[in-house]
Protein backbone atom coordinates (compact mmCIF):
# COMPACT_ATOMS: atom_id res chain seq x y z
CA UNK A 1 0.00 0.00 0.00
CA UNK A 2 2.48 2.47 0.86
CA UNK A 3 4.75 1.86 -2.24
CA UNK A 4 1.42 2.69 -4.53
CA UNK A 5 1.20 5.51 -2.90
CA UNK A 6 5.16 6.70 -3.59
CA UNK A 7 4.77 5.90 -7.03
CA UNK A 8 1.23 7.98 -6.92
CA UNK A 9 3.32 11.08 -5.19
CA UNK A 10 6.03 10.29 -7.31
CA UNK A 11 4.11 10.47 -10.80
CA UNK A 12 2.14 13.85 -9.88
CA UNK A 13 5.26 15.88 -9.08
CA UNK A 14 7.07 14.27 -12.25
CA UNK A 15 3.64 15.72 -14.02
CA UNK A 16 3.78 19.05 -11.99
CA UNK A 17 7.02 19.52 -13.24
CA UNK A 18 6.79 18.75 -16.92
CA UNK A 19 4.30 21.27 -16.55
CA UNK A 20 6.00 24.17 -14.81
CA UNK A 21 8.63 23.32 -17.79
CA UNK A 22 5.75 23.57 -20.18
CA UNK A 23 4.61 27.00 -18.69
CA UNK A 24 7.73 28.55 -18.81
CA UNK A 25 8.37 27.76 -22.32
CA UNK A 26 5.08 29.20 -23.57
CA UNK A 27 5.22 33.32 -24.02
CA UNK A 28 1.74 33.74 -24.69
CA UNK A 29 0.49 36.81 -22.96
CA UNK A 30 -2.23 35.43 -21.12
CA UNK A 31 0.85 34.05 -18.80
CA UNK A 32 2.45 37.46 -17.99
CA UNK A 33 0.34 38.36 -15.31
CA UNK A 34 1.13 34.75 -13.16
CA UNK A 35 4.67 35.66 -14.31
CA UNK A 36 4.33 39.21 -12.66
CA UNK A 37 2.93 37.74 -9.45
CA UNK A 38 5.29 35.10 -9.17
CA UNK A 39 8.07 37.36 -9.43
CA UNK A 40 6.04 40.12 -6.85
CA UNK A 41 7.04 37.06 -4.32
CA UNK A 42 10.32 36.04 -5.65
CA UNK A 43 11.96 38.76 -6.05
CA UNK A 44 12.12 40.09 -2.48
CA UNK A 45 12.78 36.26 -1.13
CA UNK A 46 15.86 36.27 -3.98
CA UNK A 47 16.58 39.30 -2.88
CA UNK A 48 16.76 38.53 0.54
CA UNK A 49 18.58 35.32 0.25
CA UNK A 50 20.81 37.18 -1.51
CA UNK A 51 21.95 40.07 0.68
CA UNK A 52 21.84 37.25 3.37
CA UNK A 53 24.40 35.10 0.79
CA UNK A 54 26.10 37.94 0.34
CA UNK A 55 26.42 38.78 4.54
CA UNK A 56 27.53 35.24 5.14
CA UNK A 57 30.11 35.01 2.53
CA UNK A 58 31.56 38.28 3.63
CA UNK A 59 31.73 36.59 7.24
CA UNK A 60 33.39 33.87 6.25
CA UNK A 61 36.11 35.59 4.04
CA UNK A 62 36.15 37.74 7.11
CA UNK A 63 37.13 35.10 9.16
CA UNK A 64 39.30 33.28 7.17
CA UNK A 65 41.19 36.55 6.23
CA UNK A 66 41.75 36.99 10.55
CA UNK A 67 42.27 33.40 10.65
CA UNK A 68 45.21 34.04 8.48
CA UNK A 69 46.48 37.35 10.07
CA UNK A 70 46.72 35.79 13.46
CA UNK A 71 48.66 32.79 11.51
CA UNK A 72 50.81 35.24 10.23
CA UNK A 73 51.13 37.83 13.63
CA UNK A 74 52.29 34.41 15.41
CA UNK A 75 54.78 33.80 13.06
CA UNK A 76 55.85 37.37 12.85
CA UNK A 77 56.29 37.23 17.18
CA UNK A 78 58.36 34.26 16.84
CA UNK A 79 60.27 35.74 14.21
CA UNK A 80 60.82 39.15 16.35
CA UNK A 81 61.46 36.89 19.44
CA UNK A 82 64.02 34.98 17.79
CA UNK A 83 66.06 38.10 16.13
CA UNK A 84 65.66 39.80 19.28
CA UNK A 85 67.36 36.89 20.67
CA UNK A 86 69.71 37.00 17.95
CA UNK A 87 70.72 40.56 18.82
CA UNK A 88 70.98 40.17 22.23
CA UNK A 89 73.28 37.35 21.69
CA UNK A 90 75.45 39.35 19.59
CA UNK A 91 75.44 42.23 21.53
CA UNK A 92 76.57 40.35 24.61
CA UNK A 93 79.43 38.95 22.34
CA UNK A 94 80.25 42.46 20.85
CA UNK A 95 80.43 43.57 24.61
CA UNK A 96 82.61 40.85 25.22
CA UNK A 97 84.75 41.09 22.44
CA UNK A 98 85.48 45.09 23.33
CA UNK A 99 86.23 43.82 27.18
CA UNK A 100 88.96 41.12 25.97
CA UNK A 101 90.19 44.18 23.53
CA UNK A 102 90.93 46.06 26.27
CA UNK A 103 92.53 43.11 28.10
CA UNK A 104 94.65 42.13 25.55
CA UNK A 105 95.59 45.49 25.44
CA UNK A 106 96.43 45.92 28.90
CA UNK A 107 98.17 42.70 28.76
CA UNK A 108 100.56 44.15 25.89
CA UNK A 109 101.03 47.12 27.81
CA UNK A 110 102.91 45.36 31.05
CA UNK A 111 104.20 42.45 28.57
CA UNK A 112 107.29 42.37 30.95
CA UNK A 113 105.19 40.45 33.70
CA UNK A 114 103.86 36.70 33.12
CA UNK A 115 100.27 36.84 32.94
CA UNK A 116 96.99 34.73 33.32
CA UNK A 117 93.45 36.00 32.29
CA UNK A 118 90.50 35.08 34.45
CA UNK A 119 86.50 35.34 34.46
CA UNK A 120 85.11 37.04 37.98
CA UNK A 121 82.61 34.38 39.20
CA UNK A 122 81.30 35.65 42.39
CA UNK A 123 81.59 39.06 44.45
CA UNK A 124 80.43 40.72 47.65
CA UNK A 125 76.73 42.08 48.27
CA UNK A 126 77.68 45.38 47.55
CA UNK A 127 77.35 47.07 44.13
CA UNK A 128 80.98 47.51 43.43
CA UNK A 129 84.03 44.63 43.54
CA UNK A 130 85.31 45.39 47.02
CA UNK A 131 86.04 41.27 47.55
CA UNK A 132 85.66 39.08 44.61
CA UNK A 133 86.58 35.72 43.39
CA UNK A 134 88.35 34.48 39.80
CA UNK A 135 87.70 30.80 38.34
CA UNK A 136 91.63 30.05 38.68
CA UNK A 137 93.72 28.83 41.94
CA UNK A 138 96.74 26.82 42.68
CA UNK A 139 95.97 24.18 40.07
CA UNK A 140 96.46 27.44 37.57
CA UNK A 141 99.60 28.48 39.51
CA UNK A 142 98.02 31.21 41.45
CA UNK A 143 99.80 32.43 44.71
CA UNK A 144 98.92 34.95 47.40
CA UNK A 145 99.72 38.41 46.82
CA UNK A 146 99.76 38.10 43.03
CA UNK A 147 98.71 41.27 41.55
CA UNK A 148 95.66 41.59 40.00
CA UNK A 149 94.77 43.91 36.87
CA UNK A 150 92.23 45.04 34.85
CA UNK A 151 90.55 48.41 32.97
CA UNK A 152 93.68 49.99 32.22
CA UNK A 153 95.52 49.64 35.37
CA UNK A 154 95.73 47.73 39.21
CA UNK A 155 92.43 46.37 40.60
CA UNK A 156 93.99 44.28 43.68
CA UNK A 157 95.76 41.53 45.25
CA UNK A 158 95.35 37.69 45.80
CA UNK A 159 94.40 37.25 49.38
CA UNK A 160 92.83 33.33 49.40
CA UNK A 161 93.67 30.80 46.77
CA UNK A 162 91.86 27.40 46.19
CA UNK A 163 92.19 24.77 43.98
CA UNK A 164 89.59 26.19 41.39
CA UNK A 165 89.62 29.69 42.72
CA UNK A 166 91.05 33.21 44.15
CA UNK A 167 89.86 35.72 46.40
CA UNK A 168 90.52 39.18 45.34
CA UNK A 169 90.59 42.14 47.94
CA UNK A 170 90.49 45.29 45.75
CA UNK A 171 92.04 48.49 46.02
CA UNK A 172 88.84 50.36 47.07
CA UNK A 173 88.74 47.62 50.34
CA UNK A 174 88.73 50.46 53.37
CA UNK A 175 91.52 48.17 54.65
CA UNK A 176 93.77 48.39 51.09
CA UNK A 177 96.72 50.12 51.04
CA UNK A 178 99.14 50.87 47.96
CA UNK A 179 102.19 52.29 47.98
CA UNK A 180 102.50 54.75 44.51
CA UNK A 181 103.89 57.34 43.01
CA UNK A 182 103.60 59.98 40.94
CA UNK A 183 105.32 59.15 37.28
CA UNK A 184 106.17 62.47 36.44
CA UNK A 185 108.04 63.20 39.16
CA UNK A 186 108.60 60.39 40.93
CA UNK A 187 107.62 61.12 43.92
CA UNK A 188 105.87 58.76 46.67
CA UNK A 189 102.52 58.81 48.03
CA UNK A 190 99.91 56.30 49.72
CA UNK A 191 96.58 55.06 48.07
CA UNK A 192 93.86 53.99 50.40
CA UNK A 193 91.19 52.08 50.23
CA UNK A 194 87.65 54.00 51.31
CA UNK A 195 84.25 52.75 50.21
CA UNK A 196 82.61 55.66 51.78
CA UNK A 197 84.54 57.86 49.06
CA UNK A 198 84.88 55.78 46.14
CA UNK A 199 80.54 56.30 46.11
CA UNK A 200 81.64 59.93 44.56
CA UNK A 201 84.29 57.71 42.42
CA UNK A 202 87.47 58.60 44.35
CA UNK A 203 90.15 57.10 46.64
CA UNK A 204 92.41 58.54 48.94
CA UNK A 205 95.76 60.33 48.30
CA UNK A 206 98.31 60.74 51.28
CA UNK A 207 101.71 60.77 53.09
CA UNK A 208 102.81 62.90 50.42
CA UNK A 209 105.94 65.58 51.36
CA UNK A 210 104.63 69.03 51.11
CA UNK A 211 107.77 69.91 48.96
CA UNK A 212 107.17 66.79 46.60
CA UNK A 213 105.68 67.85 42.52
CA UNK A 214 102.75 65.70 42.81
CA UNK A 215 99.93 67.85 40.84
CA UNK A 216 96.51 66.96 39.59
CA UNK A 217 96.16 65.23 36.69
CA UNK A 218 99.34 63.23 37.62
CA UNK A 219 99.49 59.97 36.75
CA UNK A 220 99.53 57.40 39.99
CA UNK A 221 101.55 54.25 39.73
CA UNK A 222 102.89 51.18 42.01
CA UNK A 223 106.12 52.09 43.23
CA UNK A 224 109.39 50.27 43.31
CA UNK A 225 109.47 50.49 47.41
CA UNK A 226 105.92 48.80 47.62
CA UNK A 227 106.63 45.00 49.79
CA UNK A 228 103.98 43.23 47.67
CA UNK A 229 102.25 45.20 44.60
CA UNK A 230 105.01 45.08 41.28
CA UNK A 231 106.12 48.50 39.88
CA UNK A 232 105.32 50.45 37.72
CA UNK A 233 101.36 49.46 37.31
CA UNK A 234 99.03 52.62 36.62
CA UNK A 235 96.55 53.08 39.59
CA UNK A 236 94.83 56.08 38.45
CA UNK A 237 95.17 59.99 38.51
CA UNK A 238 95.62 62.50 40.93
CA UNK A 239 93.18 64.97 42.04
CA UNK A 240 92.89 68.05 44.37
CA UNK A 241 95.86 68.13 45.82
CA UNK A 242 96.29 70.39 48.89
CA UNK A 243 98.25 71.31 51.59
CA UNK A 244 97.66 69.23 55.05
CA UNK A 245 97.22 71.42 58.10
CA UNK A 246 100.35 69.91 59.68
CA UNK A 247 101.91 71.99 56.83
CA UNK A 248 104.22 69.27 56.20
CA UNK A 249 102.51 66.86 53.87
CA UNK A 250 100.00 66.72 51.20
CA UNK A 251 96.60 64.84 50.26
CA UNK A 252 94.05 64.46 47.73
CA UNK A 253 92.16 62.22 45.72
CA UNK A 254 92.85 59.69 43.45
CA UNK A 255 90.50 58.45 40.37
CA UNK A 256 91.47 55.18 39.99
CA UNK A 257 91.58 53.54 36.02
CA UNK A 258 89.83 50.59 36.79
CA UNK A 259 85.96 50.72 36.96
CA UNK A 260 84.75 48.69 40.19
CA UNK A 261 81.48 48.13 38.97
CA UNK A 262 81.59 46.02 36.26
CA UNK A 263 84.57 43.92 36.54
CA UNK A 264 84.09 40.78 34.71
CA UNK A 265 87.22 39.83 33.41
CA UNK A 266 90.82 40.13 34.52
CA UNK A 267 94.46 39.42 34.68
CA UNK A 268 96.60 37.69 37.43
CA UNK A 269 100.38 38.85 37.06
CA UNK A 270 102.03 35.52 38.26
CA UNK A 271 105.00 36.79 39.77
CA UNK A 272 105.60 37.69 43.57
CA UNK A 273 107.15 40.74 43.92
CA UNK A 274 108.70 38.98 47.42
CA UNK A 275 110.45 36.58 44.52
CA UNK A 276 111.75 39.71 42.72
CA UNK A 277 113.28 41.32 45.63
CA UNK A 278 114.91 38.16 46.77
CA UNK A 279 116.54 38.13 43.02
CA UNK A 280 117.51 41.74 43.25
CA UNK A 281 119.65 41.23 46.40
CA UNK A 282 122.62 41.46 45.33
CA UNK A 283 124.82 38.07 46.23
CA UNK A 284 127.94 37.61 48.40
CA UNK A 285 130.87 38.16 45.77
CA UNK A 286 134.40 36.90 46.83
CA UNK A 287 136.30 39.75 45.99
CA UNK A 288 140.01 38.65 45.22
CA UNK A 289 142.63 41.09 46.11
CA UNK A 290 145.99 41.01 44.30
CA UNK A 291 148.71 38.51 45.41
CA UNK A 292 151.79 39.97 47.05
CA UNK A 293 154.31 38.45 48.59
CA UNK A 294 154.93 37.96 51.57
CA UNK A 295 158.19 38.23 54.18
CA UNK A 296 158.01 34.27 54.30
CA UNK A 297 157.29 34.13 51.23
CA UNK A 298 153.48 32.61 51.06
CA UNK A 299 150.28 33.81 49.50
CA UNK A 300 147.73 36.14 51.62
CA UNK A 301 144.53 34.49 50.58
CA UNK A 302 141.90 36.73 49.45
CA UNK A 303 139.28 38.10 51.81
CA UNK A 304 135.41 37.82 51.10
CA UNK A 305 133.04 40.41 51.52
CA UNK A 306 130.09 40.84 53.19
CA UNK A 307 126.66 40.34 51.42
CA UNK A 308 125.30 44.73 51.24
Amino acid sequence: MESKRSKYILIILTVFCVLLIGLTSIHDEWLTPLRTGVGYFLIPIQSGVNRAGSVIYDEIVDYSKLREALEENKEMKEIITQLTEENTALQAEEFELERLRKLYDLDQEYGRYEKIGARVIANDSSNWFQIFRINKGSKDGIKVDMNVVAGGGLVGIVTDVGANYSTVRSIIDDSSRVSGMAMQSGDTCIVAGDLTLFKEGRLRITTVMKESDVKDGDKIITSNISSVFLPGILIGYASDITNDSNNITKSGYLIPVAEFDSIQEVLVITELKADMMVEEEPESVEDTSAESPSEEGTDESPSESGES
